[in-house]
């Protein structure tokens, strides 16, 4: 048999200007079991009250809406709007680095669409 005289791969190559650190990054800062879906919330209508998070997504405990806003804010996902009233106005809303995320969220939907089978 012949030898190629080459090391073999088993990884793919990463993208042009993408590191996997990169990547791993991105994870975490999507990591989470809400996160994805209040991203996904926010892009369909937004700005959005913390209330109407609530009833968007009615599994969430509101301590655990509060962490994941929270982180993403920190992460510069998501802007909070505070309005100087009684009683306190909070809006949701992406910034421009989570709008960016409009085209991944549309292919996993997509994905999701085609590749999972329908509920019964």
């Amino acid at each position: 048999m012949a030898s190629t005289g080459g090391k073999v791969s088993a990884q793919p190559e990463p993208a042009p200007g993408c590191s996997i650190e990169q990547v791993e990054r991105a994870l975490g800062i999507l990591e989470g079991r809400w996160k994805l879906l209040i991203v996904h919330h926010l892009l369909v209508r937004q700005p959005r009250r913390f209330s109407e998070l609530e009833r968007a997504i009615p599994r969430v405990t509101q301590k655990m809406l509060v962490q994941q806003l929270r982180a993403l804010e920190a992460d510069g996902v998501v802007r909070r709007i505070v309005f100087p009233e009684v009683p306190p106005h909070v809006e949701y809303e992406l910034t421009p680095a989570g709008a960016a995320l409009t085209p991944a969220l549309t292919a996993l939907h997509d994905w999701a669409a085609n590749a999972c089978p329908a509920s019964a």
